[in-house]
């Protein structure tokens, strides 16, 4: 099927369509920077959240626990965060608002992106363009959420708690909190894509769903060393991230599965 394009542009105005796209993305990440940025104690009572005693989590697990009649409760925290620079406090407030920024952004860049490239698309590959670009942008929100509620203040909790000996006490800096929470979600949310990747293979013809059965072994392995990559070092976390990514390589192969009898 051919492209319902007509007017082919010139080398410069794709230049100038990529200048406005940019330009119409720099201006809302700035609008929403902003924004953040000026409302300091809510964010940050957002992003220190999973180090307070009284987090959803903690409480869901202490409430099924109670539910299930078995005796258990967290103990408690107390975390002090510590800043080791003068410019460190303003620096993670500007960096944290970045981050929210561009993740709050992320729907409406996907959208610019896919307008700058539809033109160059086949009737076909657009049609189902639109439901792939809804699917990462879902994906990527449930691995962010994921992390947020789940994997890392188990994470958290293991890590602030653990000693080596009583007489080295745990001093974590805000820069370290901030960082280990920004990039546990952000690559949690980019993992979370395995399926799209999958269904673009398995489209190109590079993979198949017996292909992935076959390697189900060899995937156990690297989605260990995926894990262990991507999260603090403790065993906790890594199961807890290894079982969702389990769970998407299947979900991957029954897309891909799917994809070849509709095609077959």
């Amino acid at each position: 099927m051919k492209n319902n394009s007509e007017n082919l542009l010139t080398f410069g105005e794709h230049l100038d369509v990529l200048r406005k796209m940019l330009f119409r993305i720099i201006i809302v990440l700035v609008v929403l920077f902003i924004s953040i940025f000026c409302f300091k104690e809510d964010i940050f009572m957002l992003l220190l959240a999973p180090a307070k005693n009284d987090f959803c989590l903690y409480r869901w697990v202490e409430g099924i626990s109670s539910i299930l009649n078995v005796n258990f409760s967290f103990d408690e925290m107390d975390v002090r965060f510590i800043s080791t620079e003068l410019s460190s406090q303003f620096m993670v407030h500007i960096t944290s608002s970045l981050y929210l920024a561009l993740l709050l952004a992320s729907p409406y860049i996907l959208y610019e992106f896919f307008l700058f490239v539809s033109p160059a698309l086949y009737d076909n590959e657009r049609r189902y363009s639109v439901p792939i670009l809804i699917t990462v942008f879902i994906l990527f929100a449930f691995g962010v959420l994921l992390s947020y509620f789940v994997l890392f203040p188990f994470s958290f909790r293991f890590l602030v708690s653990y000693q080596v000996d009583y007489m080295v006490e745990n001093r974590i800096t805000l820069v370290s909190y901030i960082s280990t929470f920004a990039t546990m979600t952000l690559l949690m949310g980019l993992v979370f894509q395995l399926p799209v990747i999958s269904f673009l293979l398995g489209k190109l013809g590079l993979i198949t769903s017996y292909m992935l059965k076959e390697c189900r072994k060899y995937a156990i392995l690297l989605i260990a060393i995926i894990a262990a990559i991507i999260t603090p070092p403790d065993i906790v976390t890594c199961i807890l991230v290894m079982g969702p990514l389990y769970l998407l390589y299947e979900f991957s192969i029954w897309i891909v599965e799917l994809m070849e009898n509709k095609y077959q």
